[in-house]
């Protein structure tokens, strides 16, 4: 069975990045395109689920310094899985807790739209801070 093979342009499109990212990952060694007989790079479905799995990493977080320490742990094969179990847990859990201060952060920022909403219909007393209307909810 031959396998699909796309040029950077192509495979730009398919992973939904600019062919200047792609080179940059290349350059930091996330990813490692194949070469035809001209020296041309390619990708192939594979480098798409690679890809794909780099950008959930980023969109958790995980830094460029993390992301080249995972590549390099995975390069060396299953000895490794402890150690990108480690990684990928320690990602999940900044993650986590980066996840729960934003929510926090929308639920006073909630707080105040309702303080707004209670000052223009009158529910809420002129006179009451917003300080004041975040005592309400305080347990």
């Amino acid at each position: 069975m031959v396998q699909e093979q796309y040029k950077i342009g192509e495979f730009a499109k398919l992973v939904g990045l600019s062919t200047y990212t792609l080179r940059y990952y290349e350059d930091q060694g996330l990813i490692m395109p194949q070469r035809d007989a001209a020296g041309v790079r390619f990708y192939t479905l594979e480098d798409v689920k690679w890809v794909g799995f780099i950008l959930h990493l980023k969109g958790t977080g995980m830094r460029i310094t993390e992301l080249k320490q995972y590549v390099a742990l995975r390069a060396q094969g299953d000895a490794t899985i402890e150690a990108r179990k480690a990684l990928l847990q320690k990602t999940k859990a900044q993650a986590e807790a980066e996840l729960a201060e934003r929510q926090a952060n929308l639920q006073i920022l909630t707080r105040k739209i309702d303080w707004y909403d209670g000052k223009l219909d009158q529910s809420i007393d002129q006179a009451e801070s917003f300080e004041t209307y975040l005592q309400r909810f305080e347990s």
